[in-house]
């Protein structure tokens, strides 16, 4: 089976990325996408971060009744903070006729170099960059397997505005799943 691992916070899920891993699911002709949902990114402060279970939850709301997407907690099981090229070694020992291959931004392409073995992690596995405004001028790497730009339809959604929306009590319908909407306002959760 050949799937796609859109890593991330997901702090929370929202329809932009629905859009990015639909897209890149028809476009590089993966059996599924992944959303690996990162507990701690090593580059990214956690305090922000609502609990890792409750963004799972999140995200299993968002793909529920999606053949072809699906939530992973697989980076739960694994020491923190979470490193792509550990994650990618423990998955391919578990799913071993399985071929992965990493979606990102243009933005984390530009800071690979920032990345545990990141020489690895592109010399073994191909990887699909969504464009992102800002961050459009993309550097090579030398060696690598197969980097594919793919110009997917970007929502101009983010999870921090949906945040900040939601502490100061405005609305932010239609900018998420209303499975994922009802239990964050159920649940009380980014309100401080």
């Amino acid at each position: 089976m050949k799937v796609g691992l859109y890593f991330g916070s997901f702090n929370p899920i929202h329809h932009g990325h629905l859009v990015i891993a639909n897209f890149i699911l028809q476009h590089a002709h993966l059996d599924q996408v992944w959303f690996v949902v990162s507990p701690q990114n090593p580059l990214k402060r956690s305090a922000a971060l609502l609990n890792e279970y409750h963004r799972l939850h999140l995200v299993r709301l968002a793909v529920e009744g999606e053949r072809q997407l699906r939530a992973s907690d697989i980076e739960f099981k694994l020491p923190k903070p979470s490193y792509t090229v550990d994650t990618l070694a423990y998955l391919q020992e578990r799913y071993p006729h399985d071929e992965f291959s990493v979606i990102m931004g243009s933005d984390s392409f530009q800071n690979l170099t920032k990345w545990k073995n990141y020489q690895w992690l592109v010399r073994n596995y191909p990887i699909y960059v969504y464009r992102r405004p800002e961050h459009e001028k993309l550097p090579s790497y030398p060696g690598a397997r197969q980097v594919e730009i793919v110009n997917a339809p970007l929502l101009p959604i983010s999870s921090t505005d949906i945040r900040n929306k939601l502490k100061k009590g405005q609305s932010v319908r239609y900018l998420l799943p209303d499975s994922v909407l009802e239990e964050i306002e159920k649940s009380g959760y980014y309100r401080q």
